[in-house]
């Protein structure tokens, strides 16, 4: 098995994470699967913020682990989750870093979702 890069954020690559005082909820085939005040938005490079949910604010009910998994040298280890009540459609949904990189450690075990998976995820003001 080959050893995986870990690379740290800096200038070339900045992520920043902020708590985020806002009401964020997700929503999938009609049903409110996340509602929470205590979610963290991710800002990394170029892409655009994506708000991480702690579980205590999901449904988990509502959601499957998958086999799914991928890897980012910044962040670690990713698995998936997807969404059955969502069809096809939500299929691997979601995704999670249960270990973390120290450098985005804050991350760990909240849930974040892909825009196009999901109905709506609604940042509230």
């Amino acid at each position: 098995m080959m050893e995986k890069t870990v690379k740290v954020p800096g200038p070339d690559h900045p992520i920043t994470i902020e708590p985020n005082p806002r009401r964020v909820v997700v929503s999938v085939a009609g049903r409110i699967v996340a509602d929470t005040r205590a979610a963290l938005t991710l800002r990394e490079g170029v892409y655009p913020p994506v708000q991480y949910i702690p579980r205590n604010d999901l449904d988990m009910a509502l959601f499957a682990r998958t086999t799914h998994s991928t890897y980012c040298p910044y962040k670690g280890d990713c698995a998936y989750y997807s969404i059955p009540v969502g069809g096809d459609r939500s299929v691997n949904a979601a995704w999670t870093y249960e270990a973390a990189y120290p450098a985005v450690s804050q991350i760990d075990g909240y849930l974040a979702f892909y825009p196009d998976r999901v109905d709506s995820i609604e940042v509230q003001p």
